[in-house]
């Protein structure tokens, strides 16, 4: 299945990868990624928060997630796992959402550009030097400029992330 149909051909997709070291154990870091009201802590960009997250991790199980920003409006993205091992990775769709988990152009939140309806993530989790060293891969944006977006977005939550694991670890 092509994930891009409505992409003109000549598209080059960006793909992003982000390398965190986390100071707490793969199974915590796991425990974080999914566990709903763990990922509810650190979901989402600085000033946003994460009212709704309902996981049902098992290969063809789905994600629905709501981010909320400061000014009350809901952004929700929704997934199909493709793979799963436990305390090491997570492979999943991610797309955008209404409210119900059903897959929405971007143009649904008012992005005017051409964008895939779905695009890739893949978290890995490795244990490393008393922690965990997180690489988060993000396949499939149009262009670089919403890969660099989302860089700033994923940052801020591993920021928030980072926190929420120094509180469950202190």
């Amino acid at each position: 299945m092509n994930a891009t149909p409505h992409l003109p051909s000549r598209v080059q997709l960006q793909t992003l990868v982000i390398t965190r070291f986390l100071n707490a154990s793969p199974e915590l870091v796991w425990k974080a990624w999914t566990e709903p009201e763990r990922m509810k802590k650190w979901w989402g960009p600085t000033e946003f928060t994460s009212p709704f997250i309902r996981i049902d991790l098992r290969v063809g199980g789905q994600y629905l997630a709501c981010m909320r920003s400061p000014d009350g409006k809901d952004f929700w993205s929704t997934g199909t796992y493709r793979e799963i091992v436990p305390l090491k990775r997570i492979v999943a769709t991610d797309s955008f959402a209404d409210e119900k988990g059903n897959v929405v152009p971007a143009s649904y939140y008012g992005m005017k550009r051409p964008f895939p309806r779905e695009l890739l993530v893949t978290v890995s989790l490795v244990k490393y030097n008393g922690g965990t060293r997180l690489t988060l891969r993000h396949s499939g944006f149009p262009d670089k400029e919403n890969r660099d977006q989302a860089q700033e977005g994923w940052n801020q939550s591993f920021d928030k992330l980072t926190e929420s694991l120094k509180e469950e670890t202190s």
